[in-house]
């Protein structure tokens, strides 16, 4: 049953995710291709109908498929066309990779104008099934209003004459690949989108597209969003093993645990059918843990680490902590689990403490451990106890006199326990 569960709490959030994906792309992406007015890009196409339109485009303005093409003079000069190369940005003392676009051919302008400037976007279109996916931007110079994702613009400046013929590959701009998240991790299949408008205002004079295979080193942004779903779901499975890490499981523990998974599992857009399944889930792990079985805590948190940013991490741990504070009492059993979750999750002992002490403060704790509450260990010599322990004096010293009777009730618990360890660390 160990071995059912997780999968089914996996695929809940799975469902779920790819359920908001869909409908991400449908309503919320912004557009990509652009007009240029006032200074400012304004969309004229959904997503959805910007691949469509490149996809069955016939203008006389656009090489179709320029990618395989490296040398201007096989080229069509009488239309533009790009490529993408990468490359170095030197900047600071430092390189970083980029993108560099270039551009070769004509641009067609009527007489009344002068001057263009250009827009490049880049959709993800790897899978074949799919209609594409935007690259978003890390940067919000280059992000399109109201919206992450991504579009650079640039002005070219004055155009010589009515039709510009550029004879050489020439380079436009040079995209660093830290202002990119792409969607996903590995192997990506981009196409580049160049678009020339008048400086003024107007239809484009002319447009391009080309394809650059990238292999992406880190998560892409409809990955880390998957995994944040995938952390969420796992963290369910720790809360349940902090709450019958004593044996019991406390009906005000289960109802903090499902409760907070009915807000961090992404069902928002989901059918009641998935709704039902998560309860289901629910209720099946609560009956796998009152039944004396366990999980394997580490490689659960473990893949964690893998998965989600050190944010994600500390929702998680603040989730379990809240769990073991549920019943207002906190055992030896619990704390112990607690601990080997910061410890496996990669969290900052300090930071650790800083949370207990935030949500089990000393009077919830049936058997006091000096170590996790005030920091000091067995293997810290006398000076560097004596000064550890002076240091966590003062702190609580200054808050017998808070103004907030609980705070100085746990300050008061506080400096007894530290002349306790004293005596027992220091001598």
């Amino acid at each position: 049953m160990a071995k059912l569960l997780i999968p089914i709490l996996i695929g809940v959030a799975a469902s779920a995710s790819m359920i908001l994906f869909s409908l991400i792309n449908r309503t919320k992406l912004a557009e990509l291709v652009s007009r240029l007015r006032s200074g400012d890009l304004i969309s004229n196409f959904s997503f959805s109908g910007l691949i469509n339109y490149i996809k069955v485009s016939v203008s006389p303005k656009a090489n179709p498929n320029p990618s395989s093409i490296e040398s201007s003079a096989q080229l069509d000069l009488t239309v533009l066309n790009c490529r993408v190369q990468l490359t170095k940005q030197q900047e600071n003392n430092s390189d970083s990779d980029a993108f560099s676009v270039e551009i070769c051919g004509s641009i067609h302008a009527p007489q009344d104008v002068s001057s263009a400037n250009l827009s490049i976007s880049i959709v993800d279109v790897t899978e074949p099934k799919s209609q594409g996916e935007p690259v978003q931007a890390l940067v919000r110079q280059w992000q399109m209003p109201d919206s992450s994702v991504f579009c650079y613009n640039a002005k070219l400046g004055k155009l010589p004459h009515q039709v510009t013929t550029i004879s050489d590959w020439t380079s436009i701009a040079l995209l660093r690949l830290d202002w990119l998240a792409l969607p996903r991790k590995g192997k990506r299949e981009l196409m580049f989108i160049t678009s020339i408008f008048p400086a003024e205002g107007g239809e484009q004079l002319a447009w391009a597209r080309c394809y650059f295979t990238y292999h992406n080193r880190d998560f892409g942004h409809l990955d880390l969003q998957e995994n944040v779903q995938r952390a969420k779901t796992l963290a369910v499975t720790l809360a349940f093993a902090v709450s019958a890490a004593d044996n019991k499981l406390y009906d005000c523990e289960v109802e903090l645990i499902k409760n907070w998974a009915r807000d961090n599992i992404d069902l928002s857009e989901a059918s009641n059918k998935e709704r039902r399944k998560l309860e289901k889930a629910l209720n099946e792990t609560i009956a796998f843990f009152r039944d004396g079985n366990q999980l394997n805590n580490y490689d659960i948190c473990r893949e964690i680490v893998g998965i989600a940013p050190l944010a994600v991490r500390y929702d998680i741990l603040n989730l379990c902590l809240y769990v073991a504070q549920a019943n207002s009492s906190v055992t030896k059993e619990e704390l112990t689990v607690l601990k080997d979750l910061a410890n496996w999750l990669d969290i900052d002992t300090d930071k650790f403490r800083e949370m207990v002490e935030k949500v089990l403060p000393v009077d919830m704790h049936e058997v006091l451990d000096v170590e996790t509450i005030l920091g000091v260990t067995s293997d810290m010599n006398k000076e560097k106890a004596r000064r550890h322990l002076n240091k966590e004096y003062s702190k609580w010293s200054a808050r017998v006199t808070s103004s907030d009777p609980e705070i100085q009730t746990q300050a008061d618990q506080m400096l007894k326990l530290i002349a306790e360890a004293r005596s027992q660390y220091v001598g």
